[in-house]
């Protein structure tokens, strides 16, 4: 009998376990290759349904669980707010509109929507032209007071990575911008062009292609966002292989409010909208009064965003309106979130000692989750009525997200729903996985220290000892 086979032996017949079992031999073996202490791993695995745990290795200890703290955030959210929730993006009128012309200023009130791409924004912009406003004599004003300030943070010395935008109540775009980049033969200019229309832009582009294989080519380009006038200029130079084809550049653009008037302006203008004002931050007046507004995708669209493609400031979004309540409808914190969430854990009996929540995306070096209290929940949200809703958020094994490349021709390939994540010195992967049986059991595993990031491997083995020799007709199709 081979090792694997031992390993899912191991998790079908053994009751519970000790704390500090010893780990399958197939992941042991696996963490010895990568050079990675078995103190600087934590698994849990149990069914799905409820029951003690069949594999438990350093489960009370609390880990950085990286993006896979997004599940906590996500199942508070999708019980307290419900799949059907939605943001609203006001539009309100400071004066009269007669003929098509607004004799004042124009409101633009943000809800915290974590899904106004451009698109979205330019949609609601022609809303607004088609109930007759054409001429906006006054100003723009955006209204960002829902969310208290945000401190910009510095997490990775990559300050222009999109994935660490900072939340904004009128958030556009994920406040970040996008360029496609198309290189022609090695040793000529690569052109660059805005996928956001903004005004004004300039792209002061220096690229050049190269030669040789693709690889890392975002690493290969210095990139540059700067405030211009009203608008942005974005420096690059560098180089760029060839052979990576046509690429897009995603880069966070840190000034909220800047981007969301830049973005307004091209896009009224593209409308036939005239602005005689400028486009500035501000608050709501008293006298303002409604006009339009917009609603934001369903809560679980948004959800599978976030978990599927791991995306943090939506994430940082939904801690932020957790912390909304009749009584609080502005200055939202993100303590006022965490708290909400606590009294919901509270409130359901579900025990996560060691819980650190700050942002509830997992791009933190202070959140912490031990695996025994992150597996009691998913244990506990598989008996929740929304349960398929958020199952139906995380990405599949080998199929769809962060999941798709990653778990391709694995055993649990097609088999499981699992929500990844990554740090320097983290590793981790928490879902739902079908097992030799058909049957659904929570994984919980979390690599810490210097050598997480050689985890891949003990990754595989661990999850291979639930889903090994599983029949092809329950794969998930």
């Amino acid at each position: 009998m081979t090792a694997l086979l031992r390993g899912a032996l191991f998790i079908c017949c053994l009751g519970p376990v000790s704390a500090t079992a010893a780990l399958p031999e197939t992941l042991a073996q696996a963490l010895k290759n990568a050079g990675i202490a078995p103190a600087n791993v934590a698994l849990w695995v149990a069914p799905a349904n409820g029951g003690a745990p069949s594999l438990q290795h350093n489960v009370d200890e609390a880990f950085n669980p990286a993006s896979v703290m997004k599940l906590v955030t996500s199942s508070a959210a999708i019980e307290l707010l419900g799949p059907g929730y939605t943001w609203r993006t006001e539009a309100l009128l400071r004066g009269p509109l007669q003929g098509g012309v607004l004799q004042g200023d124009l409101v633009l009130r943000g809800g915290g929507d974590p899904a106004l791409t451009w698109d979205r924004f330019g949609s609601f912009l022609r809303d607004l032209r088609a109930r007759g406003l054409r001429e906006i004599r006054g100003n723009v004003l955006l209204d960002r007071s829902l969310f208290a300030p945000i401190v910009q943070d510095n997490f990775d010395d990559q300050p222009q990575r999109a994935y660490n935008a900072a939340p904004d109540a009128l958030l556009v775009n994920f406040k970040a911008i996008s360029v496609r980049l198309t290189p022609a033969a090695a040793r000529q200019p690569i052109a660059a062009v805005s996928l956001v229309p903004l005004a004004p832009f300039n792209i002061d582009n220096q690229l050049v292609a190269s030669s040789g294989g693709c690889g890392d080519w975002r690493g290969q380009i210095q990139s540059e966002l700067l405030s211009q006038g009203e608008g942005f200029v974005l420096r690059l130079a560098g180089s760029m292989p060839a052979s990576c084809g046509e690429r897009v550049l995603n880069l966070a653009a840190h000034d909220g409010p800047r981007l969301a008037a830049s973005v307004f302006r091209a896009l009224w203008a593209e409308l036939g909208g005239r602005l005689d004002g400028t486009v500035r931050e501000g608050t709501t007046p008293p006298d303002a009064t409604p006009f339009a507004n917009w609603q934001s995708p369903t809560l679980v669209e948004v959800l599978r965003d976030i978990n599927k493609y791991s995306n943090n400031v939506m994430a940082r979004h939904l801690l932020l309106t957790l912390g909304r309540s009749d009584t609080q409808a502005q200055g939202l914190t993100p303590q006022m979130g965490v708290q909400r969430i606590r009294d919901w854990l509270a409130n359901r009996q579900t025990a996560l000692p060691g819980l650190v929540l700050e942002n509830g995306s997992g791009l933190s070096r202070h959140e912490r989750i031990s695996a025994a209290g992150l597996g009691n929940l998913l244990q506990s949200m598989w008996q929740s009525p929304r349960m398929p809703d958020l199952v139906a958020t995380l990405p599949i094994a080998g199929e769809d997200g962060t999941a798709r490349r990653r778990f391709s021709g694995q055993p649990s390939a097609g088999r499981a729903y699992l929500k990844t994540g990554s740090l320097n010195d983290v590793m981790s992967t928490a879902g739902y996985v079908q097992d030799a049986r058909g049957q659904w059991q929570v994984v919980v595993l979390m690599i810490t220290g210097p050598r997480a990031e050689a985890g891949e491997a003990a990754t595989l083995a661990a999850l291979r000892v639930v889903a090994e020799a599983a029949p092809a007709t329950s794969r998930l199709r």
